[in-house]
């Protein structure tokens, strides 16, 4: 549980930070961070986390989601229902399987906003789609109580998994990593003409898609920024 960070987008109410910091406590979460806040710190925000003042007062604040999910090797976005992104989907029971099966890895779960959710733009900056199934009539969930959900999946699969492995090394690259990797890739692919400069436009979104679902390992991410390396060199120079 040590290895999962609880991210919150842009939260519009203080009380809802402190209700998300008390619903982590009681299921062993800690590490929480806040990508701009509209109101943080904030006395309701204390009022609310009760006696998880501690997680609260932990609470990292940063300017971006790339800045959240740094060091973080898988990322999930949550969504209120199953939709037609092209990132593997999981259930919050599945997700928590899948945190059980992968105990080496720096998970981190991204919360959209109250109002809106998360955007397209940071759903890509995520690997895989995490969804809490509900009443397809009505299935919005406070933000607090989606936390306090998938919290208490991964609590309950923690508690399943104590003979697991916890020393193997991680598998998947950084998100900070894979983001680089983007980069180079948009550079290298506007540099043979694959790409129209300033314009990568939606071949470069799908191009995103597509090794997201793919899940590269840390291996086969240093032999893709190879082959990329090796296409450079034979780049003519302007």
């Amino acid at each position: 549980m040590s290895d999962v960070r609880i991210i919150l987008m842009q939260t519009y109410h203080p009380g809802n930070i402190g209700a998300v910091a008390r619903a982590m406590k009681t299921m062993g979460l800690n590490e929480l961070y806040l990508v701009n806040p509209l109101e943080y710190p904030h006395a309701e925000a204390s009022n609310r986390a009760a006696g998880a003042l501690d997680v609260l007062d932990n609470a990292k604040v940063v300017s971006s989601l790339n800045e959240a999910v740094q060091g973080c090797t898988q990322v999930f976005a949550t969504t209120a229902r199953r939709r037609g992104y092209t990132r593997p989907q999981k259930t919050a029971e599945q997700a928590a399987q899948w945190v059980k099966e992968h105990p080496a890895e720096k998970v981190a779960i991204v919360f959209g906003r109250e109002r809106m959710g998360l955007s397209n733009e940071d759903i890509e900056a995520c690997h895989q789609i995490l969804y809490v199934p509900g009443n397809p009539e009505y299935d919005v969930l406070n933000l607090a109580a989606a936390v306090q959900i998938v919290s208490y999946e991964l609590f309950k699969h923690s508690k399943l998994a104590a003979t697991v492995d916890t020393e193997q090394a991680s598998e998947y690259a950084p998100a900070e990593d894979m983001e680089r990797f983007y980069q180079h890739l948009e550079t290298t692919l506007s540099d043979t003409g694959f790409l129209i400069k300033n314009h990568p436009g939606e071949a470069m979104q799908r191009l995103k898609q597509m090794f997201a679902r793919a899940q590269p390992t840390d291996k086969e991410l240093r032999m893709l920024r190879g082959i990329l390396s090796s296409v450079d060199r034979l780049i003519p120079e302007d």
